[in-house]
């Protein structure tokens, strides 16, 4: 989905490196990507973030840390005493404390911040989780524009019914200007993403 030059920059640094696979895939929406990039890794820690670096890089040294102490899955959060905001308009935080009210009422109870986009997990539990994931594989049909999910909360309510230990680890985020998130329409497809976890759960789709 990238209408800049990201594709071709990773395609020249994959070539420079022999430690850097570039994937090429339709588009899908970031939780295709993120899926398709976790099964194809190779190495013991993966951790994805957002693009715009709105969690700094700086927070791998720690992530790795946590996951090296024998953590399964480390995730970035933007609530608590020592994590902070700067510049997030106050209409997208509204949204997103109602929206993480729905979350741990449907899927996971006690997680203050399923959305931030930075998360690490050891390889192989990784891979297990999104080889496990139903809401959004490859087979899904193309779009168009960008497709914000809920496949955050996907995972982490599969982590939780496997018995996964999860970290937490405050961080310091900062919005950055240019924002795909769409706050009406993303919205709908969040929650109908949240709402199709708690089904899933409760028909016995992730047992199989």
């Amino acid at each position: 989905g990238s209408e800049d030059a990201t594709p071709s920059i990773a395609a020249e640094w994959s070539r420079r490196e022999a430690r850097v696979r570039h994937l090429r895939l339709p588009h899908r929406g970031k939780a295709v990507a993120v899926r398709e990039g976790v099964l194809a890794s190779h190495g013991r820690i993966v951790i994805f973030t957002d693009a715009d670096l709105s969690t700094p890089i700086e927070y791998l040294e720690p992530a790795c840390a946590l996951l090296q102490d024998g953590w399964d899955i480390v995730i970035g959060s933007r609530e608590g005493a020592e994590a902070r905001r700067i510049g997030e308009p106050v209409h997208r935080h509204l949204m997103g404390r109602v929206f993480n009210r729905i979350v741990q009422l449907l899927a996971v109870p006690g997680v203050q911040d399923t959305q931030c986009g930075f998360k690490g997990f050891r390889a192989d539990v990784a891979r297990d989780l999104f080889g496990r994931s139903r809401l959004y594989h490859n087979g899904a049909r193309p779009v168009r524009g960008p497709l914000v999910t809920g496949f955050d909360v996907e995972i982490l309510y599969l982590a939780r019914r496997r018995g996964y230990r999860l970290a937490v680890l405050p961080v310091v985020w900062r919005h950055v200007e240019g924002s795909k998130v769409r706050p009406g329409i993303d919205a709908i497809i969040m929650l109908r993403d949240v709402v199709m976890v708690w089904l899933n759960g409760l028909r016995g789709r992730y047992d199989r």
